[in-house]
């Protein structure tokens, strides 16, 4: 089995969020006494991002991307998009939470200093690398290498974050207005991620329809949804009329980490980020053109 090495711009940012991502967990593991779930999380994120680099570099060296089950042109830019965000939202948690009220020994703090800096440096290494994969106008790629593909990854794990916010505790359970913005959210997600799953697997000819016509009807659909969840849900999550609070009360800044004000008030905003994805996503869909496999 011969060894192909290539030593261009993305092999080299490559290796250095291999890099990066390997010392920030480690030295997360190894001396900053993370709480358990908030740290875990964290470490996760830098673990499989560095875990699914290594697989790609090794896949790339030995030649065996026409061997792999998956379709190479989309897979190695999806999970660097992937991990450009788990890393970014790693790189926001772990300050907030092990650094800005930090009181223990200076050698913890040290350690956790140095985990968030790489961490910030692994998230500036896979941002590099989607942006030197990503397709160019009038170049022949796969459709996660362009926009509206990159766009659905960004609207996927934003809706992730939504349903973290939503289940503990429960948010959407006091009228029926929030449980259609949850089902707004679940249907948008289940669709995004059958796309991108579909790229990867190459399986978008086995459709019964035409994939580009059915992205451009999916994005507009998804636009419509979003925007009404957009309005909805700050109406009967912050409106008196509707049993809302439109200030934050003042148990909030007494309770470590988000209240459950805080965490509507993310939702919505959230819910707003994801309509501009999702516009922006229909913008691209209807002037995109490119070759599936």
């Amino acid at each position: 089995m011969a060894i192909v090495l290539h030593f261009n711009p993305l092999l080299w940012t490559r290796l250095a969020a291999l890099a990066f991502s390997c010392v920030a967990f480690s030295v997360a593991v190894h001396g900053a006494r993370t709480i358990p779930i908030i740290g875990d999380w964290c470490i996760f994120c830098w673990a499989f991002s560095f875990a699914g680099t290594l697989l790609v570099i090794l896949v790339e060296l030995f030649g065996l991307q026409t061997k792999a089950p998956v379709s190479w042109k989309n897979f190695p830019i999806t999970f660097a998009c992937y991990a450009a965000l788990l890393c970014l939202s790693a790189s926001i948690i772990f300050p907030l939470y092990f650094l800005k009220h930090s009181t223990g020994p200076s050698t913890i703090r040290d350690y956790r200093i140095v985990a968030a800096f790489f961490s910030c440096l692994a998230t500036i290494a896979y941002i590099s690398e989607v942006s030197i994969s990503k397709a160019r106008p009038g170049e022949v790629a796969g459709y996660m290498a362009t926009g509206p593909g990159l766009l659905k990854v960004c609207e996927t794990f934003v809706a992730c974050i939504i349903f973290v916010l939503v289940t503990d505790p429960v948010l959407y359970d006091r009228h029926d207005a929030p449980k259609y913005c949850m089902a707004v959210y679940c249907i948008c997600f289940i669709l995004s991620a059958a796309i991108i799953l579909l790229c990867i697997g190459e399986c978008t000819g086995c459709l019964p329809f035409p994939f580009p016509r059915f992205l451009s009807a999916y994005a507009m659909l998804a636009v419509v949804l979003y925007l009404s969840a957009t309005i909805i849900w700050p109406i009967f999550n912050f409106d008196p009329r509707h049993g809302g609070n439109r200030d934050r009360p003042y148990s909030c800044s007494t309770e470590s980490g988000l209240c459950s004000w805080d965490k509507r008030m993310a939702v919505a905003l959230l819910t707003a980020i994801n309509f501009i994805l999702y516009l922006a996503d229909l913008i691209y869909s209807t002037r995109l053109v490119f070759v599936n496999a």
